[in-house]
């Protein structure tokens, strides 16, 4: 098999083994089949749909009285992924696991991605701003953001804001965030009060438990990564081919640190993400059920 028939392959694959979340990548879009001209596709009910910006006012009240009172804010980011994965990673990936999280957990919706957040110093560069298209803000500005986020998604009758981070360096942000704002709340009535919560075993399953899946496949730590090496570019294979440039994955190896890879992709498969993708979607799901079930 040549190289670009391998390629084309392992997109056919990712596509069939990542159709759960296909609602969640391309919501509101209908597939199409071969031309143009195509019958679109029926769009999903409002009742079925649980991204918040696909429902009406009346709708997204209706469902909070119905008993939806939970929402996920997923939290992306738009940086550099080396020479072969794109820019907006973090916010298709962090949209779609929303998606999974929040069907599986029943009750729940998610919010819009958050794409804008920090990435280092604009001027003069650091970090990820080194690399063309990331885009920075200040992390105070950050921390306002999520904070009007969650205060006014209490204001709309939810009672458990749950903060899904997809990138490391914000980490901190988002835990004091809930911090301040669980502290503010804490006198309200216990019936109504609105919880925020930040979901460190979202991203500890993304990192750490994704990794140890590919240890014990016989990867070493040098390959797998810690950003757009095998680990962080098989996860993202799992959910949305599109977004890897396959032709590219020699590239990046090649380009290393010097081309914000950090981690060697060439051997990334979705077969080698999706129990990574598995392992996030049930963690969340159980770290959440656990933290609102006193409720």
């Amino acid at each position: 098999m040549t190289e670009a028939a391998g390629g084309r392959a392992v997109a056919r694959r990712a596509r069939r083994r990542a159709c759960w979340l296909a609602p969640a990548i391309a919501l509101g879009l209908a597939c199409t089949i071969g031309a143009a001209g195509a019958a679109p596709a029926v769009p999903a009910a409002p009742g079925s749909a649980v991204q918040l910006e696909a429902l009406t006012w009346p709708e997204l009240a209706e469902r909070v009285a119905g008993g939806a009172t939970t929402v996920l804010v997923p939290i992306g980011g738009t940086e550099q992924n080396g020479p072969h994965m794109v820019l907006g990673k973090h916010n298709v990936r962090v949209k779609a696991l929303a998606e999974g999280i929040a069907r599986a957990l029943d009750h729940t919706l998610v919010a819009p991605v958050l794409a804008y957040v920090p990435e280092g110093a604009i001027d003069p560069p650091a970090a990820h701003m080194r690399f063309a298209g990331t885009i920075s803000i200040p992390e105070a500005a950050f921390e306002s953001l999520l904070e009007s986020t969650a205060r006014s998604l209490r204001r709309h009758g939810f009672r458990e804001v749950v903060l899904l981070g997809d990138h490391g360096g914000y980490q901190k942000s988002l835990d004091k965030v809930a911090g301040k704002l669980n502290r503010e709340w804490a006198g309200d009535p216990a019936a109504s009060r609105c919880r925020v919560h930040a979901l460190s075993e979202y991203y500890r399953a993304a990192q750490a438990g994704h990794a140890e899946l590919l240890a014990a496949r016989g990867f070493g730590a040098a390959e797998i990564g810690s950003h757009a090496g095998l680990a962080d570019t098989a996860l993202t294979l799992a959910i949305d081919p599109s977004l890897v440039r396959l032709d590219k994955l020699q590239q990046a190896a090649a380009a290393g640190q010097r081309g914000g890879v950090y981690g060697d992709p060439r051997r990334a498969t979705a077969e080698l993400g999706q129990p990574g993708v598995d392992r996030i979607v049930a963690a969340s799901v159980a770290a959440i059920r656990e933290r609102t079930r006193l409720r």
